[in-house]
């Protein structure tokens, strides 16, 4: 089984002199002497702690710089868990993994994950489409928050390339055959253009 406390600072001290005996020795035990077995279980504990000190440093993280940044960043952080969590507490702890950053180039690639399913749909009618490298950034650049991660990329995707392509193949834009590619126009916008015919 897979256990996670999510934002485990928030959790009173009890919580965690609890955790300790299940940490320590696999098992829990009520106060009615009912036993519960943790032995084949991984614990997941999250936490915010140090997120500013991520943030900090987040404008300036660059897939050349981003593992010197996170070295810094992970004495710092560390020093936070000591502030916050007993050291016999830390001590039980596997392993504290702290998230990398996503740099440029990894956006892109969750944003052309995400326009994969789009892909396949019009796949399914004939059309071919396809998204600029300069589309996919700036998707990324409106649809990526460092706070927030990529969670309002699905929105911007489906607001600025989703639904107004879908629009232009209701009014008989594009057609089965149609190669379609997603640039930027001249107001620095997604536009969509057809192309040579997917068969060429």
């Amino acid at each position: 089984a897979v256990v996670r406390f999510d934002e485990s600072e928030k959790a009173h001290n009890d919580v965690f002199n609890v955790l300790l005996q299940v940490l320590d020795d696999g098992r829990l035990t009520d106060n009615k002497g009912r036993t519960v077995n943790f032995r084949n279980t991984i614990i997941i504990m999250t936490s915010n702690l140090g997120t500013e000190v991520l943030l900090e440093r987040l404008p300036h993280v660059t897939e050349e710089n981003r593992d010197e940044i996170m070295r810094e960043a992970r004495v710092q952080i560390a020093n936070i868990l000591r502030q916050r969590f007993r050291p016999e507490f830390l001590n039980r702890i596997d392993e504290i993994i702290i998230f990398k950053p996503l740099v440029q180039s990894e956006i892109r690639q969750i944003v052309r994950l995400q326009v994969s399913a789009l892909q396949k749909r019009l796949d399914g009618i004939g059309i071919h489409f396809e998204l600029s490298d300069e589309v996919a950034d700036w998707l990324g650049s409106i649809g990526f928050d460092p706070q927030f991660g990529a969670r309002p990329l699905k929105r911007a995707i489906q607001r600025y390339i989703a639904d107004p392509l879908a629009l232009r193949v209701l009014a008989g834009d594009f057609a089965a055959g149609d190669r379609v590619v997603a640039r930027l126009n001249e107001r620095g916008l997604p536009d969509f253009y057809k192309e040579n015919t997917a068969a060429s």
